[in-house]
């Protein structure tokens, strides 16, 4: 066996190790790719030293807290696993997250240094961060630029002794509180998510397309083992379909993890069949639902394998469905993966019966920590079964069919996924109120080609008077200038009054029914 075999095959190891490993046997290998830069591994084993070593001379410890918020790049990921070396724990937050929230998540991070870019400096001052801003792009309007703050080339690091407990990043999650949650993965459980993509295909020969941010656990859950394998990735910074399509034939990419509307886009861009996609063998799907008769087209446009992932950024819950394998399932998210138990439970927290319908809740080794600093809401997040045995609720209702695949029925919680990204309504209502002609309103999820789900909110007037197209239009400008990109509604529509059940709670079924007989006409 090689050296990189023998790291593999450990019970746990660390993707700084398998990168180094790659750098001592194939230094010239490519490992990044953006635009015309290209990196080798021996560059970026040689800037991971410098930054992690950077980190230690600025008095960072092990288990201490970076913040990354900008967008993806080369120097982002040499940070993000320069960090890893250091065992510096890393927070990346979303670009397109409001300001209040960017600042809630920095101050519950505790992050000591935040790395950005000049666009997010211009957006977000960051006014209450305290630690020193790091300019990734160069650019002193962010912070001190990047390359003055790197320690000279071939300074090395301290090592650092590997737990598998230990922080590797924290994935903000904003709850229907609006209070952003991080979500604290181990080493260990991201070991886990390097011996999937082992099994998955991933190999020293893949290239690897990351069309996602590098902030969402979508990208991570493909971009790690891509660089743990040897493999090749390229960075997209934007997504656009023409431009994925020319990267793709260009670079002769074989994998790509994509979200459902990633997809839509791609199979209606005029350039998708003059496009020679034929090396893109391995696709992957995840972070929304993803409709059978979607599948069902990629299957047919798109030969070879697609692969759906159904899970949390929490962990707990993994299912895989093969689509190519299995074409006939569809309409399901799959089995749960191998070392996954999988239960659904009633209203009470009791075990249901295959075939019933309940929320789905699991176990495996890949499960989180827990929500940083934030005990009580870790809490609510588990359930035990009868063994003591900790599991993971999803908020999600299912059920398992007569094969043991998993049914998706309506979300338990009423969150919106547009684009691959949570939005959690609750947060867009609770800026909608603020507003001095809204008396009370509720926020929806309706579908979208173009994004899957987009947000439409329901308003009641304060003066019954005012025209309800002029008011809508001045509240829709109005809201969408305070939220983050992704939180804009797409409609608002004025009306007298909410459904409301006996007990007074709005039917969101009800509005999602009159917006769909509303837009149908």
């Amino acid at each position: 066996m090689s050296q990189f075999d023998d790291l593999l095959a450990q019970p746990f190891g660390t993707i700084p190790e398998l990168i180094a490993c790659h750098a001592q046997t194939r230094p010239d290998h490519t490992a990044l790719i953006e635009g015309e830069q290209r990196l080798s591994y021996g560059e970026l084993d040689a800037q991971m030293n410098r930054i992690a070593a950077a980190l230690q001379r600025d008095g960072l410890v092990p288990g201490d807290v970076i913040a990354i918020c900008a967008t993806t790049s080369i120097a982002y990921v040499e940070t993000f696993f320069g960090a890893l070396r250091a065992g510096v724990v890393v927070a990346p937050l979303a670009p397109s997250a409001t300001a209040d929230h960017l600042g809630a998540m920095l101050d519950n991070s505790q992050a000591k240094l935040l790395f950005r870019d000049a666009d997010i400096a211009q957006q977000w001052p960051a006014a209450g961060h305290t630690g020193q801003c790091i300019a990734l792009d160069d650019r002193a309007e962010a912070g001190k630029p990047f390359s003055d703050w790197l320690t000279p080339v071939g300074t090395l690091p301290q090592p650092v002794q590997p737990d598998p407990q230990r922080g590797f990043n924290l994935i903000y999650s904003s709850g229907t509180t609006g209070v952003p949650k991080g979500i604290v993965q181990s080493l260990g459980m991201r070991w886990q998510h390097v011996n999937r993509g082992n099994v998955n295909g991933y190999t020293r020969d893949t290239i690897a397309i990351a069309a996602t941010p590098m902030y969402s656990n979508t990208t991570l859950v493909a971009a790690l083992p891509t660089l743990s394998m040897g493999g090749t990735l390229v960075l997209m910074p934007k997504f656009n379909a023409a431009k994925f399509l020319k990267l793709v034939e260009q670079h002769k990419v074989t994998h790509a993890m994509l979200v459902p509307v990633q997809y839509q886009r791609l199979l209606d861009a005029p350039e998708f069949d003059q496009t020679d996609l034929s090396t893109l063998t391995t696709k992957f799907c995840t972070s929304a639902p993803f409709k059978a008769d979607l599948k069902a087209e990629v299957l047919r446009r798109w030969p070879g394998k697609l692969i759906e992932y159904y899970g949390m950024t929490e962990g707990g819950v993994g299912c895989q469905l093969e689509c190519h394998t299995y074409p006939h399932k569809l309409h399901t998210v799959g089995k749960p993966r191998e070392g996954t138990i999988v239960v659904m439970i009633d209203d009470q927290g009791k075990p249901l019966p295959p075939g019933e319908l309940g929320e789905i809740v699991g176990h495996s080794a890949a499960m989180m920590n827990g929500y940083y600093r934030l005990p009580e809401k870790s809490a609510e997040i588990e359930w035990f079964d009868d063994q003591g045995r900790r599991y993971l609720r999803t908020g999600d209702v299912g059920r398992f069919d007569e094969d043991g695949f998993i049914v998706l029925g309506d979300r338990k919680k009423d969150m919106i996924i547009s684009g691959g990204f949570n939005i959690y309504p609750q947060d867009i209502e609770a800026e909608l109120v603020q507003h001095p002609e809204v008396r009370e309103c509720s926020v929806i999820g309706v579908p979208s080609r173009e994004w899957g789900e987009t947000p439409v909110a329901y308003v009641v007037a304060r003066d019954a008077s005012r025209n309800p197209a002029e008011l809508g239009a001045e509240v829709k400008a109005w809201l969408n200038g305070r939220v983050g990109k992704t939180q804009r509604v797409a409609d608002l529509v004025v009306v007298d009054s909410l459904p409301r059940s006996e007990i007074g709670k709005v039917l969101k079924r009800d509005l999602r029914e009159l917006y769909q007989r509303s837009t149908a006409v």
